[in-house]
């Protein structure tokens, strides 16, 4: 048989392995790039240790490609702590939400078709290594209901909620309404106690920052204590604003909505990537998580945790961890530095801490009865790795105190690739705590064992 090639065709195979051997060549660059000099600890608490900026070609990458577990693996829980599968075979589970009845919502979701953020030869091989990281599948677009009819930790009811959705992500019950935050808009839709799924199409509240590029897509949400307002979060278009501001509007926030009006502000602003939210109950102060920049070595920038003050500026772009100047972003607003809040807790170098929620309620065995649990996604950009754990960190009068304590470990293999990956996390009814993988695709169930005349038992 004899091949024949156009020449047409022969130019889009050269470009072919151009592509490859420039993708080549930015990996070997990046095998060669430097390692973090201080281990994980020492980028965490509420005192880190900030290294000097390191600047190099090629960012660090050291992905940890996408495996999965094996039949009969699982990751490994903390002392006193059983772990169970709730539920397999999702499709790329990424945020929880536990309704008044005990039912959980999980958000089976990626990112949106993002056409401009995917231009340039540093975008394109970033597109390789997320597709190698699990990162870039296609979004199954809809919110799974999850019942625990008998309180086994094991789902025995699955009913999908909502489909047709735009990447959703947050969500959040207030009254008779469920409201769900896609990447463009948060959206409302009626619901009953006990609806396991919803037909009826649901209103716009909000539209949110997305578009072209739409960098963070991921929009979370949460209700305030009054039940009156929602606040959302939304990410950063890019690292340290490299695409100018303007394409920054109204981004790297937390807005707080009208729920009666659909009208917004923004509460606090300069958070480049928040995610998690919750209510400290101690103080009654909302938290986030935040995931910081990219491109300055292994051991920077720690993402952290921190209360969330109405009207408080974190920096970003212009400085990180409070003042700390980041010297690429042009031009400087020396005004906005000099405002800049520290954060309140580092939860180490790249860990990509996204999941977050108070153990308030839980059933899981001292040390882990006052503060809040954290799903920690993992690094891709520092080496070692960091993150992809869950990790709990003790509070004191509403103030975290000590390190960052293991939960569940064990999602990396010995040969760095990623055995699941946690994201959000949440307490069921009893008290359990609940974490979605959306490499292994699975909801892990965490529960206390507890010693009884000298016997295991599990709850």
């Amino acid at each position: 048989m004899k091949l024949t090639i156009s020449a047409s065709g022969l130019t889009r195979v050269r470009r072919g392995w151009i592509g490859l051997a420039a993708g080549g060549a930015i990996l070997a660059l990046a095998a060669c790039s430097e390692s973090a000099q201080q281990p994980v600890a020492a980028g965490s608490g509420s005192s880190p240790t900030l290294l000097s900026p390191q600047h190099t070609l090629i960012p660090t990458i050291n992905i940890a490609p996408a495996e999965g577990w094996a039949p009969g693996e699982m990751p490994i829980a903390a002392p006193g702590i059983r772990v169970t599968a709730f539920a397999r075979g999702l499709d790329h589970p990424r945020w929880l939400y536990l309704l008044p009845n005990g039912d959980v919502l999980v958000a089976e979701t990626n990112a949106p078709a993002r056409p401009e953020e995917a231009k340039g030869i540093k975008s394109w091989v970033m597109g390789l290594f997320m597709k190698q990281a699990g990162a870039a599948t296609k979004s199954a677009n809809r919110i799974t209901l999850l019942r625990d009819t008998d309180g086994d930790g094991v789902a025995d009811l699955r009913s999908v909620l909502l489909t047709g959705l735009n990447s959703p992500f947050g969500m959040a019950l207030v009254g008779s309404y469920l409201y769900v935050a896609n990447t463009d808009a948060v959206v409302r839709f009626a619901y009953r106690p006990g609806d396991t799924h919803i037909a009826t199409p649901g209103t716009t509240l909000v539209t949110l920052p997305a578009g072209p590029i739409n960098h963070h897509w991921t929009k979370n949400l949460i209700a305030s204590l009054e039940g009156d307002k929602l606040y959302v979060t939304v990410g950063s278009n890019s690292n340290v604003a490299e695409r100018g501001m303007d394409a920054e509007a109204q981004r790297a926030a937390i807005w707080e909505v009208d729920l009666a009006s659909g009208s917004h502000r923004i509460f606090a602003s300069g958070l480049r990537n928040p995610n998690g939210l919750a209510w400290e109950p101690h103080s009654g102060a909302l938290w986030t998580t935040v995931n910081e920049r990219d491109e300055l070595g292994s051991d920077l920038v720690p993402d952290y945790m921190t209360s969330v003050r109405d009207g408080g500026f974190y920096g970003w772009p212009y400085s990180y961890y409070g003042q700390h100047l980041d010297e690429r972003v042009t031009p400087q607003r020396p005004d906005l530095v000099a405002m800049a809040i520290p954060p309140d807790y580092a939860l180490g170098p790249h860990t990509a801490s996204l999941g977050l929620a108070s153990s308030a309620g839980t059933s899981l065995p001292s040390p882990f009865t006052e503060g809040m649990f954290f799903g920690q996604h993992g690094s891709w950009n520092r080496k070692p790795h960091s993150g992809y754990k869950v990790v709990f960190v003790a509070f004191h009068e509403g103030k975290p105190v000590g390190l960052p304590i293991d939960v569940l470990t064990g999602f990396l293999s010995e040969k760095g690739h990623a055995l699941g990956r946690p994201v959000g996390v949440i307490l069921d009814s009893q008290g359990a705590l609940l974490v979605a993988d959306d490499v292994g695709n699975t909801i892990w169930h965490l529960g206390a064992r507890h010693l009884t005349n000298g016997s295991l038992m599990l709850r």
